[in-house]
Protein backbone atom coordinates (compact mmCIF):
# COMPACT_ATOMS: atom_id res chain seq x y z
CA UNK A 1 0.00 0.00 0.00
CA UNK A 2 2.08 3.14 -1.25
CA UNK A 3 -0.19 6.67 -0.70
CA UNK A 4 1.34 9.67 -2.85
CA UNK A 5 1.38 11.59 -6.01
CA UNK A 6 1.39 10.41 -9.34
CA UNK A 7 1.18 12.61 -12.49
CA UNK A 8 -1.37 11.89 -16.02
CA UNK A 9 0.01 12.26 -18.99
CA UNK A 10 -2.38 11.49 -22.22
CA UNK A 11 -4.51 9.40 -20.19
CA UNK A 12 -2.01 7.03 -18.61
CA UNK A 13 -0.77 7.59 -15.21
CA UNK A 14 3.26 8.21 -15.08
CA UNK A 15 4.95 7.52 -11.93
CA UNK A 16 7.16 9.80 -10.94
CA UNK A 17 10.79 9.05 -10.57
CA UNK A 18 11.59 8.18 -6.95
CA UNK A 19 13.80 10.29 -4.80
CA UNK A 20 15.82 8.87 -1.89
CA UNK A 21 14.42 8.71 1.55
CA UNK A 22 16.51 11.17 3.73
CA UNK A 23 16.68 11.63 7.43
CA UNK A 24 18.08 15.03 8.85
CA UNK A 25 18.12 15.61 12.34
CA UNK A 26 19.45 17.88 14.72
CA UNK A 27 20.06 18.31 18.94
CA UNK A 28 19.73 20.92 20.80
CA UNK A 29 19.12 21.28 24.45
CA UNK A 30 18.43 17.47 24.70
CA UNK A 31 15.68 17.45 22.04
CA UNK A 32 15.85 15.56 18.97
CA UNK A 33 14.68 17.24 15.38
CA UNK A 34 14.15 15.21 12.85
CA UNK A 35 13.37 15.82 9.53
CA UNK A 36 12.39 13.35 7.03
CA UNK A 37 11.96 13.89 3.63
CA UNK A 38 12.22 11.97 -0.03
CA UNK A 39 10.22 8.59 -0.60
CA UNK A 40 9.83 6.59 2.48
CA UNK A 41 8.62 3.14 0.65
CA UNK A 42 10.03 -0.46 0.11
CA UNK A 43 12.68 0.32 -2.46
CA UNK A 44 14.50 3.47 -0.53
CA UNK A 45 13.86 2.48 3.05
CA UNK A 46 17.03 0.68 2.52
CA UNK A 47 19.43 4.11 2.42
CA UNK A 48 18.24 5.43 5.71
CA UNK A 49 17.92 2.41 8.20
CA UNK A 50 20.70 2.20 9.58
CA UNK A 51 20.44 5.95 10.47
CA UNK A 52 16.86 5.07 12.05
CA UNK A 53 18.95 2.06 14.32
CA UNK A 54 21.37 5.00 15.40
CA UNK A 55 18.58 7.19 16.53
CA UNK A 56 17.06 4.60 18.27
CA UNK A 57 20.19 4.67 21.05
CA UNK A 58 19.96 8.15 21.58
CA UNK A 59 19.34 9.63 24.70
CA UNK A 60 17.09 13.10 24.35
CA UNK A 61 14.41 13.56 26.09
CA UNK A 62 12.69 14.94 23.35
CA UNK A 63 11.68 13.67 19.49
CA UNK A 64 10.39 15.91 17.10
CA UNK A 65 9.20 14.48 13.93
CA UNK A 66 8.68 16.44 11.03
CA UNK A 67 7.03 14.47 8.43
CA UNK A 68 5.73 17.45 5.73
CA UNK A 69 8.65 16.72 3.12
CA UNK A 70 7.84 13.22 3.00
CA UNK A 71 6.63 12.32 -0.74
CA UNK A 72 5.31 8.78 -1.02
CA UNK A 73 4.82 6.35 2.26
CA UNK A 74 4.16 2.55 2.41
CA UNK A 75 3.91 0.40 4.77
CA UNK A 76 7.65 -0.31 5.08
CA UNK A 77 7.90 3.35 5.27
CA UNK A 78 5.68 3.80 8.06
CA UNK A 79 7.23 0.28 10.00
CA UNK A 80 10.67 2.59 10.32
CA UNK A 81 9.27 5.86 11.53
CA UNK A 82 6.58 3.56 14.15
CA UNK A 83 9.73 2.05 15.01
CA UNK A 84 11.61 4.90 16.13
CA UNK A 85 8.87 6.26 17.71
CA UNK A 86 8.18 3.31 19.64
CA UNK A 87 11.41 2.82 21.03
CA UNK A 88 11.43 6.24 21.62
CA UNK A 89 8.46 6.11 23.93
CA UNK A 90 9.31 3.11 25.88
CA UNK A 91 12.97 4.76 26.81
CA UNK A 92 10.61 7.56 28.26
CA UNK A 93 11.42 10.52 25.62
CA UNK A 94 8.36 12.76 25.13
CA UNK A 95 7.97 11.90 20.87
CA UNK A 96 5.26 14.75 18.74
CA UNK A 97 4.84 14.07 15.30
CA UNK A 98 3.82 17.30 12.86
CA UNK A 99 3.41 17.80 8.93
CA UNK A 100 2.13 14.24 8.22
CA UNK A 101 -1.06 14.03 5.76
CA UNK A 102 -4.21 12.18 6.05
CA UNK A 103 -2.66 9.13 4.48
CA UNK A 104 0.32 8.39 6.39
CA UNK A 105 -1.93 9.29 9.84
CA UNK A 106 -3.67 6.20 8.66
CA UNK A 107 -0.82 4.13 8.24
CA UNK A 108 0.93 5.19 11.32
CA UNK A 109 -1.90 4.03 13.25
CA UNK A 110 -1.88 0.97 11.72
CA UNK A 111 1.58 -0.46 11.91
CA UNK A 112 1.74 1.81 15.74
CA UNK A 113 0.18 -1.64 17.42
CA UNK A 114 2.87 -3.86 16.07
CA UNK A 115 5.65 -1.44 16.95
CA UNK A 116 4.43 -0.66 20.15
CA UNK A 117 4.14 -4.45 20.93
CA UNK A 118 7.01 -5.70 23.93
CA UNK A 119 9.60 -7.71 22.02
CA UNK A 120 9.21 -11.69 23.45
CA UNK A 121 11.98 -12.24 26.28
CA UNK A 122 15.05 -14.55 24.55
CA UNK A 123 14.64 -17.63 25.47
CA UNK A 124 16.84 -19.06 28.78
CA UNK A 125 20.32 -21.22 26.98
CA UNK A 126 21.35 -21.55 30.44
CA UNK A 127 19.72 -22.94 33.53
CA UNK A 128 19.84 -26.28 34.97
CA UNK A 129 20.23 -29.31 32.89
CA UNK A 130 18.17 -31.37 36.05
CA UNK A 131 15.35 -28.45 35.76
CA UNK A 132 15.54 -29.36 31.50
CA UNK A 133 15.07 -33.06 31.66
CA UNK A 134 11.90 -32.82 34.16
CA UNK A 135 10.34 -30.21 31.43
CA UNK A 136 11.28 -32.71 28.60
CA UNK A 137 9.66 -35.81 30.97
CA UNK A 138 6.60 -33.67 31.63
CA UNK A 139 5.63 -32.58 28.23
CA UNK A 140 6.19 -35.87 26.96
CA UNK A 141 3.62 -37.13 29.64
CA UNK A 142 1.65 -34.66 28.70
CA UNK A 143 1.46 -35.09 25.01
CA UNK A 144 1.13 -39.49 25.66
CA UNK A 145 -1.60 -38.42 28.08
CA UNK A 146 -3.41 -36.33 24.90
CA UNK A 147 -2.56 -39.16 22.45
CA UNK A 148 -4.61 -41.57 25.13
CA UNK A 149 -7.32 -39.76 25.28
CA UNK A 150 -7.47 -38.91 21.75
CA UNK A 151 -7.16 -42.56 21.32
CA UNK A 152 -10.20 -43.55 23.76
CA UNK A 153 -12.25 -40.73 21.65
CA UNK A 154 -11.29 -42.64 18.23
CA UNK A 155 -11.70 -46.38 19.94
CA UNK A 156 -15.45 -45.07 21.69
CA UNK A 157 -16.42 -43.55 18.43
CA UNK A 158 -15.86 -46.27 16.35
CA UNK A 159 -17.70 -48.78 18.61
CA UNK A 160 -20.79 -46.14 18.73
CA UNK A 161 -20.68 -45.95 14.87
CA UNK A 162 -20.77 -49.59 14.63
CA UNK A 163 -23.84 -49.60 17.30
CA UNK A 164 -25.76 -47.16 15.18
CA UNK A 165 -25.13 -48.53 11.71
CA UNK A 166 -26.16 -52.09 13.23
CA UNK A 167 -29.27 -50.62 14.92
CA UNK A 168 -30.23 -48.98 11.60
CA UNK A 169 -29.44 -52.45 10.12
CA UNK A 170 -27.79 -50.22 6.87
CA UNK A 171 -25.05 -47.83 6.32
CA UNK A 172 -22.51 -50.79 6.99
CA UNK A 173 -19.91 -51.01 4.01
CA UNK A 174 -19.21 -54.70 3.62
CA UNK A 175 -16.96 -53.96 0.20
CA UNK A 176 -14.99 -51.66 2.31
CA UNK A 177 -13.86 -53.99 4.94
CA UNK A 178 -13.36 -56.28 2.52
CA UNK A 179 -11.19 -54.17 0.50
CA UNK A 180 -9.13 -53.45 3.77
CA UNK A 181 -9.31 -57.40 4.69
CA UNK A 182 -7.43 -58.03 1.25
CA UNK A 183 -4.75 -54.93 1.61
CA UNK A 184 -3.89 -55.34 5.12
CA UNK A 185 -4.18 -59.83 5.23
CA UNK A 186 -3.92 -61.02 2.11
CA UNK A 187 -1.26 -58.72 0.87
CA UNK A 188 0.26 -59.56 4.10
CA UNK A 189 0.91 -63.51 3.91
CA UNK A 190 4.16 -63.47 1.81
CA UNK A 191 5.89 -61.57 3.86
CA UNK A 192 4.02 -62.70 7.07
CA UNK A 193 5.34 -66.64 5.49
CA UNK A 194 8.57 -65.69 4.95
CA UNK A 195 9.61 -63.71 8.16
CA UNK A 196 8.04 -66.69 10.21
CA UNK A 197 10.01 -69.58 8.46
CA UNK A 198 12.71 -67.97 8.80
CA UNK A 199 12.57 -66.91 12.47
CA UNK A 200 11.43 -70.29 13.38
CA UNK A 201 14.29 -71.76 11.56
CA UNK A 202 16.21 -69.94 13.15
CA UNK A 203 15.54 -70.56 16.54
CA UNK A 204 15.45 -74.11 16.01
CA UNK A 205 18.85 -74.15 14.29
CA UNK A 206 20.17 -72.51 18.11
CA UNK A 207 18.31 -74.45 20.44
CA UNK A 208 19.48 -77.73 18.78
CA UNK A 209 22.81 -76.28 18.66
CA UNK A 210 22.90 -75.41 22.36
CA UNK A 211 20.26 -78.80 23.50
CA UNK A 212 23.14 -80.95 21.66
CA UNK A 213 25.35 -80.51 24.38
CA UNK A 214 23.03 -82.20 26.81
CA UNK A 215 21.93 -84.65 24.22
CA UNK A 216 18.59 -83.62 24.36
CA UNK A 217 18.07 -82.37 20.84
CA UNK A 218 14.58 -83.60 20.95
CA UNK A 219 13.28 -81.27 23.25
CA UNK A 220 14.08 -78.69 20.62
CA UNK A 221 10.40 -79.13 19.55
CA UNK A 222 9.15 -78.41 22.63
CA UNK A 223 11.32 -74.87 22.81
CA UNK A 224 10.06 -73.88 19.14
CA UNK A 225 6.27 -75.26 19.87
CA UNK A 226 5.43 -73.24 22.95
CA UNK A 227 7.70 -69.83 22.22
CA UNK A 228 5.72 -69.25 18.75
CA UNK A 229 2.39 -70.68 19.83
CA UNK A 230 2.43 -68.05 22.65
CA UNK A 231 4.70 -65.66 21.93
CA UNK A 232 6.72 -65.18 18.92
CA UNK A 233 4.02 -65.79 16.27
CA UNK A 234 1.45 -63.56 17.47
CA UNK A 235 4.43 -60.73 18.78
CA UNK A 236 6.29 -60.98 14.75
CA UNK A 237 2.43 -60.55 13.07
CA UNK A 238 1.53 -57.75 15.21
CA UNK A 239 5.41 -55.85 14.56
CA UNK A 240 4.96 -56.75 10.58
CA UNK A 241 1.32 -55.35 10.73
CA UNK A 242 2.36 -52.26 12.57
CA UNK A 243 5.51 -51.59 10.40
CA UNK A 244 2.98 -52.61 7.22
CA UNK A 245 0.09 -51.93 7.49
CA UNK A 246 -0.18 -49.38 10.78
CA UNK A 247 1.85 -46.70 8.49
CA UNK A 248 -0.30 -47.58 5.28
CA UNK A 249 -3.24 -46.19 7.52
CA UNK A 250 -1.30 -43.07 8.85
CA UNK A 251 -0.53 -41.81 5.77
CA UNK A 252 -3.57 -42.17 3.97
CA UNK A 253 -5.81 -40.36 6.30
CA UNK A 254 -3.03 -37.57 6.83
CA UNK A 255 -2.87 -37.53 3.24
CA UNK A 256 -6.99 -36.88 3.42
CA UNK A 257 -6.28 -34.45 6.38
CA UNK A 258 -3.36 -32.69 4.04
CA UNK A 259 -5.96 -32.03 1.55
CA UNK A 260 -9.04 -30.80 3.90
CA UNK A 261 -10.83 -34.28 2.70
CA UNK A 262 -11.87 -35.20 6.47
CA UNK A 263 -12.89 -31.64 7.01
CA UNK A 264 -15.09 -31.90 4.01
CA UNK A 265 -16.40 -35.31 5.41
CA UNK A 266 -17.28 -33.42 7.94
CA UNK A 267 -19.05 -30.54 6.34
CA UNK A 268 -21.18 -33.20 4.32
CA UNK A 269 -22.48 -34.76 7.34
CA UNK A 270 -19.80 -37.79 7.98
CA UNK A 271 -18.37 -38.99 10.62
CA UNK A 272 -15.09 -38.85 9.48
CA UNK A 273 -14.11 -42.13 12.16
CA UNK A 274 -17.21 -44.02 11.01
CA UNK A 275 -16.07 -43.50 7.21
CA UNK A 276 -12.44 -43.69 7.72
CA UNK A 277 -11.51 -45.41 10.89
CA UNK A 278 -14.25 -48.22 11.17
CA UNK A 279 -13.24 -50.50 8.26
CA UNK A 280 -9.81 -50.55 8.97
CA UNK A 281 -10.21 -51.32 12.27
CA UNK A 282 -12.37 -54.24 11.46
CA UNK A 283 -10.29 -55.46 8.80
CA UNK A 284 -6.87 -55.10 11.25
CA UNK A 285 -9.00 -57.02 14.09
CA UNK A 286 -10.22 -59.57 11.63
CA UNK A 287 -6.70 -59.83 9.88
CA UNK A 288 -4.41 -59.93 12.57
CA UNK A 289 -5.74 -63.68 14.34
CA UNK A 290 -6.17 -64.65 10.69
CA UNK A 291 -2.26 -63.82 10.02
CA UNK A 292 -1.33 -65.19 13.31
CA UNK A 293 -2.21 -68.71 12.24
CA UNK A 294 -0.64 -68.59 9.11
CA UNK A 295 2.61 -67.08 11.17
CA UNK A 296 2.40 -69.91 13.71
CA UNK A 297 2.46 -72.95 10.57
CA UNK A 298 5.34 -71.28 8.70
CA UNK A 299 7.16 -70.82 11.44
CA UNK A 300 6.66 -74.39 12.88
CA UNK A 301 7.52 -75.51 9.29
CA UNK A 302 10.79 -73.59 9.12
CA UNK A 303 11.57 -75.36 12.25
CA UNK A 304 10.47 -78.41 11.09
CA UNK A 305 12.39 -78.26 7.96
CA UNK A 306 15.76 -77.18 9.89
CA UNK A 307 15.57 -80.02 12.54
CA UNK A 308 15.15 -82.73 9.64
CA UNK A 309 18.23 -81.06 7.99
CA UNK A 310 20.39 -80.25 10.90
CA UNK A 311 19.32 -82.65 13.79
CA UNK A 312 17.76 -85.81 11.77
CA UNK A 313 14.12 -85.33 13.65
CA UNK A 314 12.25 -86.43 10.99
CA UNK A 315 8.77 -84.29 10.44
CA UNK A 316 6.42 -87.31 11.82
CA UNK A 317 8.38 -87.65 14.83
CA UNK A 318 8.44 -83.54 14.83
CA UNK A 319 4.69 -83.68 14.69
CA UNK A 320 4.28 -86.14 17.10
CA UNK A 321 6.34 -84.32 20.08
CA UNK A 322 4.98 -81.32 19.15
CA UNK A 323 1.34 -82.87 19.49
CA UNK A 324 2.69 -83.83 23.49
CA UNK A 325 4.64 -80.18 24.20
CA UNK A 326 1.57 -77.86 22.72
CA UNK A 327 -2.27 -77.43 24.22
CA UNK A 328 -4.93 -75.87 23.66
CA UNK A 329 -3.87 -73.46 26.15
CA UNK A 330 -0.49 -72.51 24.14
CA UNK A 331 -2.64 -72.06 20.86
CA UNK A 332 -5.27 -69.76 22.48
CA UNK A 333 -3.12 -67.86 24.52
CA UNK A 334 -1.49 -66.58 21.47
CA UNK A 335 -4.29 -66.10 19.51
CA UNK A 336 -6.21 -64.05 22.25
CA UNK A 337 -3.91 -61.12 22.20
CA UNK A 338 -4.33 -60.64 18.38
CA UNK A 339 -7.70 -58.65 18.84
CA UNK A 340 -6.13 -56.41 21.19
CA UNK A 341 -2.86 -55.70 19.55
CA UNK A 342 -4.69 -54.98 16.16
CA UNK A 343 -6.94 -52.46 18.21
CA UNK A 344 -3.87 -50.80 19.49
CA UNK A 345 -1.98 -50.67 15.97
CA UNK A 346 -5.38 -49.05 14.36
CA UNK A 347 -6.10 -46.84 16.96
CA UNK A 348 -2.19 -45.19 17.14
CA UNK A 349 -2.35 -45.12 13.10
CA UNK A 350 -5.39 -43.52 13.54
CA UNK A 351 -4.36 -41.10 16.07
CA UNK A 352 -1.15 -39.72 14.31
CA UNK A 353 -3.36 -40.09 10.95
CA UNK A 354 -5.50 -37.20 12.29
CA UNK A 355 -2.74 -35.38 14.20
CA UNK A 356 -0.96 -34.44 10.37
CA UNK A 357 0.01 -30.73 9.72
CA UNK A 358 -0.32 -29.14 6.11
CA UNK A 359 2.74 -30.18 5.28
CA UNK A 360 4.76 -33.06 3.75
CA UNK A 361 7.07 -33.13 6.17
CA UNK A 362 4.76 -33.14 8.61
CA UNK A 363 3.09 -36.50 7.39
CA UNK A 364 6.71 -38.25 7.07
CA UNK A 365 6.95 -36.92 10.78
CA UNK A 366 3.52 -38.77 11.87
CA UNK A 367 3.96 -41.99 10.15
CA UNK A 368 7.74 -43.04 11.74
CA UNK A 369 5.75 -41.73 15.05
CA UNK A 370 3.12 -44.09 14.53
CA UNK A 371 4.88 -47.35 13.39
CA UNK A 372 7.21 -46.31 16.32
CA UNK A 373 4.78 -46.78 19.18
CA UNK A 374 2.64 -48.99 17.83
CA UNK A 375 5.66 -51.20 17.77
CA UNK A 376 6.57 -50.25 21.54
CA UNK A 377 3.00 -50.53 22.69
CA UNK A 378 2.48 -53.94 21.00
CA UNK A 379 5.68 -55.26 22.89
CA UNK A 380 4.84 -53.73 26.23
CA UNK A 381 1.14 -55.42 25.57
CA UNK A 382 2.67 -58.49 24.90
CA UNK A 383 4.81 -58.93 28.06
CA UNK A 384 1.57 -57.69 30.53
CA UNK A 385 0.42 -60.23 28.74
CA UNK A 386 2.73 -63.04 29.63
CA UNK A 387 2.64 -61.61 33.08
CA UNK A 388 -1.40 -61.76 33.45
CA UNK A 389 -0.91 -65.42 31.88
CA UNK A 390 1.86 -66.31 34.84
CA UNK A 391 -0.42 -64.97 37.46
CA UNK A 392 -3.32 -66.88 36.46
CA UNK A 393 -1.33 -69.93 35.62
CA UNK A 394 -3.07 -69.97 31.89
Amino acid sequence: MVFGASRQAGGTAVQEKAEPARIDCTRDDGVLTCRLSGDWTTRTVGEVDGRIRELLRSEEKRLDLDLGAIRHLDTAGAWLVGRLIADQKRRGATVSVSGESSAATILLDAVMPIAEAPEAPPESRGGSWFIGLFAAVGRSVHDALNDILYGLHILGATVSGAQMKLGRKHAVNPAAIIHQIDRMGVGAIPIIVLMSAIVGAIIAQQGAFQLRYFGAEIFVVDLVGILVMRELGVLLTAIMIAGRSGSAITAEIGSMKMREEVDALTVIGLNPVGVLVFPRMVALVIALPCLTIISNFAALGGAMGISWLYSGIAPSTFIDRLRDAIDLTSIFSGLIKAPFMALIIGVIASVEGMKVGGSAESLGRQVTTSVVKAIFVVIVVDGLFAIFYAAIDF
